[in-house]
């Protein structure tokens, strides 16, 4: 599987990093839900998470699966404590003005597998 880094995956679906993490690491897969428990039972370490949820829980999520990369998708915004809890725990968090769907279009165009 291509991996990529977070800094490429962000520059190349033109997504806003509002926490930066850390940019060098590098995923290889791609998962897109907004059911929380959904993600908890399947991603791991080298995903990255696209959803459309904003709150703090999706951190924690991340947190427990070690996702280094949340995309919230559709033009929503993170709500501050969802920020600050990223920057805590070194989790880049962007955002797509792209729908859910195309923003995991990009994604696979890029070469990460779901």
């Amino acid at each position: 599987m291509p991996e990529k880094s977070i800094d490429e995956i962000c520059s190349a679906i033109n997504a806003k990093v509002h926490v930066p993490g850390d940019g060098s690491r590098t995923v290889s897969r791609a998962t897109a839900g907004d059911l929380l428990s959904f993600v908890m039972g399947g991603d791991s370490a080298e995903t990255a998470w696209v959803t459309i949820q904003t709150h703090l829980n999706i951190a924690a999520v991340a947190v427990l699966k070690e996702i280094p990369l949340i995309i919230i998708a559709a033009g929503r915004m993170p709500a501050p404590d969802l920020a600050a809890r990223c920057r805590t725990e070194n989790i880049t968090l962007a955002t797509s003005d792209a729908s859910m769907f195309d923003t995991c279009l990009s994604l696979g165009r890029l070469g990460l597998s779901g």
